[in-house]
């Protein structure tokens, strides 16, 4: 990781913990991941056994204990699966139509008080160190965490973003997205700071991108779900939780959920 504006600072001092929440982005329908999204929120689709949503938690989890997690498709299975957790979360429901990354952040502009907000969202699976992050940012400006070299722009990869207070209390809410409403205002007026990383990060939003995110988990092995019964042949697979190989097949770079079989070619 490295910064032009900051030097790389050492892991966040527990202080931290009372000055930033984090918020978990997990509203998204998951078009692009279809037909695995017919059967669950892409929030909820599992890298390495583990939900996308419980790795993004994970990964704030270095930086703060409070946090938020929002949610409007098929909302009422998300809200369910993070009661289970042991972590005490904060469901910020967007029930009648999902606010964008923008509109998330200004809803929860009261549960966020005079912290800054750290945010990611659920289906970028990364290897980043978020404490490393945090500790980079100088405190004042709008930040992000970026795998794209260059200028920060509209099209660049982020894993995070640190947002001050001020300037989530500003933001409308309504549907809209971050670079809209904040990210192209401080890049034209010279203020972002940009931290970029080399560190792993891949969004999950394709099957394509979902199969690799879970064989660069396991070191290219295929993982299987609890409770899966396999009686065929499988190379560099993902198999779902309760599903079925049967004697006859031999599945190779595929998905198997449930019912459905995904070839990634």
């Amino acid at each position: 990781m490295a910064d032009s504006l900051a030097p790389l600072g050492a892991t966040p001092e527990p202080d931290h913990f009372d000055s930033i929440a984090a918020l978990v982005l997990a509203a998204g329908s998951g078009t692009r991941l279809r037909p695995l999204t017919n059967l669950r929120p892409k929030a909820l689709c599992p890298v390495g056994n583990s939900a996308l949503v419980d790795h993004a938690i994970e990964a704030v989890g270095v930086v703060t204990s409070s946090v938020a997690v929002n949610a409007h498709h098929r909302w009422q299975e998300l809200v369910e699966h993070l009661d289970r957790l042991d972590q005490q979360i904060h469901p910020s429901v967007e029930e009648r139509f999902a606010l964008g990354t923008s509109g998330a952040l200004a809803n929860l502009s009261g549960w966020v008080g005079d912290r800054a907000l750290l945010t990611v969202n659920s289906d970028m699976w990364h290897q980043a160190d978020l404490g490393e992050f945090v500790a980079e940012w100088d405190h004042q400006r709008v930040a992000v965490l970026t795998t794209s070299s260059g200028p920060f722009g509209a099209r660049s990869t982020v894993v995070a973003s640190l947002t001050p207070a001020a300037a989530v209390a500003r933001l409308p809410v309504e549907p809209s997205g971050l670079w809209e409403t904040l990210w192209s205002r401080e890049v034209a007026e010279a203020r972002l700071q940009t931290v970029h990383t080399s560190a792993v990060a891949i969004d999950c939003g394709t099957p394509a991108d979902y199969l690799r995110a879970n064989l660069t988990f396991s070191g290219g092995l295929s993982v299987i779900g609890g409770g899966t019964r396999i009686t065929g042949l499988i190379d560099r697979c993902v198999v779902w939780p309760d599903s079925v190989v049967g004697e006859a097949e031999v599945l190779r770079d595929s998905i198997r959920a449930g019912p459905l079989t995904v070839c990634v070619r």
